[in-house]
């Protein structure tokens, strides 16, 4: 049985319809990854997985259990953690403050001060910056204390929006190195990402959206082989034939 499932999700904005019957399964243990184009549907479809949105139509099921209407707060006590795009820290807190509003679920907030530990050892700078106001630092510091304030909430499905947008490549190696270890320490991810190459090089399996609907999916050592994949999203288009 899959960790987690969507069926047929169909949600939007008012009157506005993004994601037309859009479908995922993820895997316990694996790196799923969500690719695409901007404006195809990605940050919907996690906002609608997390209940931030109420989808118009289809199931999200976890565990085997129905959880479509379950509020955003059940689900994240459920363990379903959402690390959003543009980070959304409490920028006039310090990255300690930032860490500890992160294990606000019951079962995560016992085992506080270990797990801020672990997070400070993941990434020292954050150790070295603790004091410092989370709006004063650098892109890329706030998107490692966004990944490591979602991992203090102890996640059973890690779901992380646009991890390497804006950042510069040393930061990105970064986060791409600590997300390649939590794969290989057996947590469940979920990676949405523009950067196809790079989501398709990480992950086990993928999904492609365009327009609101799963265009591809696979094992991500197939679909970054895809001729259509090549073509749209990775700039490798055949040659031309000449003559």
């Amino acid at each position: 049985m899959a960790l987690l499932e969507l069926h047929d999700i169909c949600s939007g904005y008012g009157d506005v319809q993004i994601l037309w019957g859009t479908n995922m399964v993820i895997q316990q243990g694996q790196l799923t990854a969500l690719v695409g184009a901007n404006g195809s549907g990605k940050t919907t479809f996690l906002r609608s997985l997390m209940g931030l949105i109420r989808p118009s139509r289809g199931e999200v099921h976890f565990n085997g259990e129905d959880i479509t209407h379950l509020p955003a707060h059940k689900k994240a006590e459920l363990g379903l953690v959402l690390v959003p795009e543009g980070r959304q820290l409490f920028s006039s807190m310090s990255v300690a403050e930032n860490l500890e509003m992160g294990a606000a679920p019951q079962h995560a907030h016992p085992h506080l001060k270990d797990n801020m530990e672990k997070m400070y050892a993941m990434f020292p700078r954050l150790k070295e910056r603790s004091s410092q106001q989370a709006g004063t630092l650098s892109g890329g510091e706030q998107q490692m204390l966004a990944v490591a304030r979602g991992l203090m909430a102890e996640p059973v499905v890690l779901m992380i929006d646009e991890l390497s947008l804006g950042l510069a490549p040393a930061f990105s190696m970064q986060l791409l190195e600590a997300l390649l270890d939590l794969k290989k320490s057996g947590m469940t991810i979920l990676l949405v990402e523009q950067n196809v190459q790079m989501a398709l090089v990480i992950s086990d399996y993928a999904y492609v959206l365009s327009q609101g609907r799963t265009d591809l999916e696979g094992p991500s050592h197939e679909l970054i082989k895809n001729e259509q994949i090549k073509s749209v999203y990775l700039g490798l288009g055949s040659e031309p034939k000449s003559g």
